[in-house]
């Protein structure tokens, strides 16, 4: 149904995103599975509801006076929100930021006319150098100017707490079991989790950490260790501060996921559900997978995916990005190409079909190549070149009435789904065209010469 609402400005079409339920990535775990798409707000990213939520707060408050200069250290998203409203409601806009961040995010911000400053990453928060302190020092420099400081200001999590939150809670009619976020400021997390905590206590809100920052050993143990922190690739989540919106009583556990497997997640998603998001939803969909066991069929799971994934191009979608920090050497297996196929039916015959049965399944199905089964085996295989040999061999209705078995080959080799794509050279060739293996939950999945050919 189209929406015909009209709206005022860009700031009105802020939240009400959808939810959407994710397939193959998650086919080893036993229940649904949600993906909240936050990259349908106006600035691609959740963050535009806590960046409005910030500012009606600070004007409400008298902290921000018309024509003044909001100022923010940002790893990109909430300074996009923030620039979005300013351009809206006439403020200038200065953001720090961090080295580590693509350039794309950075683009983006200049392209919304804020000016933008880049400093080092490998410093301490206190350090003057910091995107924390170069942002609290243009503060102080600079008259009718507020730092908005999205890591303690508490209108962060306020923002989450009055639509985030509600918003889950409808769209699933109560029914979420798990909330799965990663967790940078702690906003979304704090905000989300009180509210649906609220409405059901028993309901379990998983943090998705990164190595090399303290939430995790911090939630667990109440102890702050500097020796947790060092440099790390992921963007948007983890930290080496205890920002005030992380309400730790809140959040039941936290998983870290290192930068490789958030990347590797993120371009999974994106081939595999046909959602292109950034580096933070990756790694909340490796997190979760790696806490799969601990899921039962009657749970239903929501990720929050926190933004898009055009704002990464440049990074984790970039091969040669991966391939310099490592993350693409590992080869591909063929439960890797299961996972990929568009496909995932499993088309055989029997062997007292015929074989004009086969000739239309395989027009109707444009396949080259089938298993034969017999009582859930696989008993043989056939494929167009023996159908075309023996249609040339004998007369057309004679052909038309013999049954597979008298035409069938061998079998298609039956391999383990671990096993890696280099093996299969050798068990695929012109006489035998494809494999079969089982996928997770124990189903048949033939992988042919198109399929191997299609991830190269």
């Amino acid at each position: 149904m189209i929406d015909k609402k009209v709206y005022q400005n860009i700031l009105e079409t802020i939240g009400q995103t959808p939810l959407v339920r994710l397939n193959a990535i998650v086919s080893e775990i036993p229940c649904p599975v949600y993906g909240k798409i936050e990259t349908f707000n106006p600035g691609h990213s959740i963050k535009d509801r806590m960046a409005i939520k910030m500012l009606d707060v600070a004007e409400a408050e008298g902290k921000i006076k018309p024509g003044g200069t909001i100022i923010e250290c940002t790893s990109g998203n909430t300074g996009m929100g923030l620039a979005i409203a300013a351009a809206v409601r006439g403020y200038k806009c200065i953001f720090t930021t961090n080295d580590k961040q693509s350039k794309e995010k950075i683009d983006i911000l200049k392209a919304l006319g804020s000016e933008v400053v880049v400093c080092p990453t490998n410093v301490g928060p206190d350090d003057p150098r910091s995107y924390y302190s170069v942002a609290e020092q243009l503060s102080k420099e600079i008259p009718n100017s507020f730092w908005f400081n999205q890591y303690d200001n508490l209108a962060n999590t306020q923002a989450h707490y009055e639509s985030t939150g509600p918003e889950i809670w409808e769209q699933t009619e109560g029914k979420i079991t798990h909330l799965v976020v990663g967790v940078g400021t702690g906003g979304t997390i704090s905000g989300t989790g009180r509210y649906l905590k609220e409405r059901n206590p028993d309901i379990k809100i998983w943090g998705i950490d990164t190595y090399g920052s303290v939430f995790k050993k911090y939630h667990e143990t109440g102890v702050f260790d500097s020796k947790e922190i060092y440099p790390y690739i992921t963007e948007g989540i983890g930290e080496d501060i205890l920002p005030k919106n992380v309400d730790f009583d809140i959040i039941d556990r936290f998983e870290k996921v290192s930068d490789k497997d958030g990347a590797l997640a993120a371009r999974l998603l994106a081939r595999t559900e046909g959602i292109l998001l950034g580096y933070s939803a990756g790694s909340a969909v490796a997190g979760l997978l790696q806490l799969k066991d601990e899921l039962e069929e009657d749970d239903l799971v929501v990720l929050i995916f926190h933004d898009h994934g055009s704002r990464y191009v440049g990074k984790i979608y970039n091969d040669d990005w991966m391939r310099e920090r490592g993350f693409l050497h590992i080869e591909l297996r063929v439960q890797d190409l299961i996972l990929t196929k568009k496909d995932k039916s499993f088309i055989a015959v029997g062997p007292n079909d015929k074989i004009d049965q086969v000739i239309s399944l395989m027009k109707e199905k444009d396949i080259s190549q089938m298993p034969v089964m017999e009582n859930d085996e696989m008993i043989g295989s056939i494929n167009e070149s023996q159908i075309i040999h023996f249609l040339l061999d004998r007369s057309s209705n004679e052909a038309h009435n013999t049954m597979v078995r008298e035409v069938m080959g061998p079998s298609f080799p039956l391999v383990d789904s671990d096993m890696p794509c280099s093996k299969l050279s050798s068990l695929i060739s012109r006489q035998n065209p494809a494999v079969v293996s089982k996928d997770k939950a124990g189903r048949f999945q033939i992988i042919t010469q198109y399929d191997i050919i299609q991830n190269l």
